[in-house]
Parts: C-alpha cells; sequence; structure tokens
C-alpha cells in the first residue's frame, strides 16, 4: 500500500514541525508533505528550517514535480499545495478558511489519491482549517492524528478536529514522530478503499484552478443569504457532516468560524474607512474655513466650522467604539490574523 503523511499547522507550528521532523529516522519511508499559514508575502524559509533539523530533505516542490519518498515537502507561500497520483500541484487556488497555503485542499487530495493510505496530522493552530479535510481522510479509509490540545501553544485547531472527526490518535507533539514511524511500517495492514463522494472531487478540482461552477459546485450547496467577504458574490452553504460551510462561485471557501472571523475583520476594517472619511472631511472643511480673511463671521463660515466640528466629533464616537467593540470571533480567532503576520520570515 502506497503510504503518505500530510501535516497542517498554523500559529505556533514552526517549532512543532521542527520537533517533529527533527525525530524522524533517516530511512523514513514515505513522503511528508506540509501546509502552514503564512503570509504571501513570506520569503519561504521553513523548509531550509525543516531541513537543518531534519535528515530528510525539505523542500518547495515545483507544479508537476514527482513524489519521492523520504522528502518534505512544503506549500510555498500563496501556493496551495495539492497531491495527484505518483507527483505534487502548486496551484493558486481560490483561499480557503482565508487562507492560501491552506490545510483542508491538500489533506482532501491526500484522500482522494491516497484513501486509507493517507495519515493526516492536525498540529498546533487558531481556528478550524485541517478539520474538514480530515474528516474526508477518515471517511476514505485513512489514519486521523491530532496533537493534544493541551499540548498545543495553539489549541483550537487540535481541539475543532478533536471534536468533529472520529479521530484515531490524539497524542503529544514529542510522541507523533515514533507514531509516525509506526504507522508507516511495513508491516501495517491496509484498510478497505472506500468510493470518493462528488463533493471532495469538486473541491479537489477547485482547488486545482478549475472554474467552480464547471467543476460542480451548485451540485453540492445551495445560495444562502451571505456574502463572501473577500469578493462579495453569493455564498453556497453545504453541509460537512455535523457542520455547514460555505463557498461562492469564485470558489472561496469558509467553515462557518472562518466566515465569523472575516465578518469581524470587515466590521474592524468598516469601521477604520469611517474614522478616516469623517477626518478628511473635517481636514477639508477646516482648509476651506482658511480660505476666507481671518475674523470673518459670514454665515456660510459659521456652518463650515460647525460641519468640521461635528466630523471631528463623530469621528471620536466612532473611534471609542473600535476601543471598547467585542469582537464577533474568539479572541482566539482574531489572533490568528496577527500570529500569521509573524510567519512573514517563513
Amino acid at each position: 500500500m502506497t503510504i503518505i503523511v500530510v501535516l497542517g499547522t498554523s500559529s505556533g507550528g514552526i517549532e512543532a514541525l521542527r520537533m517533529i521532523v527533527a525525530a524522524l529516522p533517516e530511512d523514513f519511508p514515505v513522503a511528508l508533505c506540509v501546509v502552514m499559514h503564512t503570509a504571501p508575502e513570506s520569503p519561504g524559509v521553513l523548509p531550509d528550517i525543516l531541513d537543518r533539523a531534519s535528515r530528510l530533505v525539505a523542500l518547495h516542490p515545483r507544479d508537476r514535480e514527482r513524489l519521492k519518498p523520504g522528502r518534505i515537502y512544503v506549500a510555498p507561500p500563496d501556493y496551495h499545495l495539492i497531491l495527484e497520483p505518483g507527483r505534487l500541484r502548486v496551484t493558486k487556488g481560490p483561499r480557503e478558511n482565508r487562507f492560501r497555503p491552506a490545510i483542508d485542499p491538500l489533506f482532501r487530495s491526500a484522500a482522494q489519491v491516497f484513501g486509507p493510505g493517507a495519515i493526516g496530522v492536525v498540529l498546533t493552530g487558531s481556528l478550524d482549517d485541517g478539520t474538514s479535510g480530515l474528516d474526508v481522510i477518515k471517511r476514505l479509509g485513512g489514519i486521523a492524528v491530532v496533537q493534544d490540545p493541551g499540548d498545543a501553544l495553539y489549541p483550537s485547531m487540535p481541539r475543532s478536529a478533536i471534536e468533529h472527526v472520529t479521530v484515531d490518535h490524539v497524542v503529544p507533539l514529542a510522541a507523533i514522530a515514533p507514531l509516525l514511524t509506526e504507522l508507516t511500517s511495513p508491516s501495517r495492514e491496509p484498510g478497505a478503499h472506500v468510493p470518493v463522494p462528488e463533493e471532495v472531487e469538486i473541491e479537489v478540482k477547485i482547488a486545482k484552478s478549475e472554474n467552480p461552477v464547471d467543476a460542480g459546485l451548485e451540485r453540492i450547496g445551495e445560495p444562502s443569504p451571505f456574502a463572501c467577504p473577500e469578493c462579495h458574490g453569493v455564498l453556497l452553504g453545504f453541509k460537512d457532516g455535523r457542520r455547514i460551510r460555505f463557498r461562492c462561485h469564485t470558489g472561496h471557501a469558509y467553515s462557518a468560524d472562518s466566515l465569523v472571523a472575516a465578518v469581524n475583520e470587515g466590521v474592524e476594517d468598516a469601521l477604520w474607512n469611517a474614522v478616516r472619511a469623517l477626518e478628511e472631511a473635517g481636514l477639508l472643511l477646516n482648509s476651506l474655513v482658511a480660505q476666507y480673511p481671518e475674523g470673518n463671521e459670514r454665515a456660510d463660515v459659521r456652518r463650515l466650522i460647525e460641519r468640521a466640528e461635528k466630523a471631528r466629533t463623530h469621528s471620536s464616537a466612532v473611534r471609542q467604539l473600535l476601543n471598547e467593540r467585542e469582537p464577533l470571533a474568539r479572541e482566539d480567532e482574531v489572533g490568528e490574523s496577527r500570529a500569521v503576520s509573524d510567519h512573514k520570515l517563513v
């Protein structure tokens, strides 16, 4: 049986990945594919970090590169990493859960191609990317491994996976490399192959940049009353086990939690735009007042001064609202974007 190991992480993931690969033996028999949420402008040095820590070769793969055992393939910044039979795809498919690379597309493709030979590992991170993909791995006969949330620097991703997936192994970080060595041994008995559901095929096609409508998106989702936070198109909602997820016709995908987090960011952006517009209005009004001779008491000048003062008052009120506003998302969800900005170095 051909086996693949796929690992997904986000906040806190550098040290977690470094610890795992450092403990893998030099003769580790299968390939590992890694997605860590990174900013699009990241210089992409995570392979160098892992290469120095491990006895295996770590690299950013090229599109359509042949898959080789004993290699660590890391998704490049701003690209999804997708598996096909015998090779890797590096694609500019639409963002999922606000990220590219995202974990779920890699995990779904691993399940699609390797079936019971897929081993999915969800590590530290905020929000819930990886939960949907790990569920697909499990449903298609693969093995689901999750870092113990109590051992994770950011426990939300592991906690979500445990809550929504029938996980095979929940282990501390130090136990993951020995477990992977055991699970990839030649003595492991393969599970039965399970037919790949249509919705999995469709979502993998979308991650490969195929037009979502041509891929069959409308066969798996129903229009919702909500708009995509990224492109403002209609979101289609569909069931994913006990959860609901969303995709727009452009292909952007959201779990419910990631959609709330994206809407929360949009609300904050809108409020700051209001502050900017009010303050620019005040500057304009004051500059118009300055065009009149000093001491001019004309009624129209007084109206300009009053409007400028109102703009400043309204701007201060919106700033106060920003300071006091309760976020729509949990603090760990709000913190995800801030944490990913720390990954610009990788």
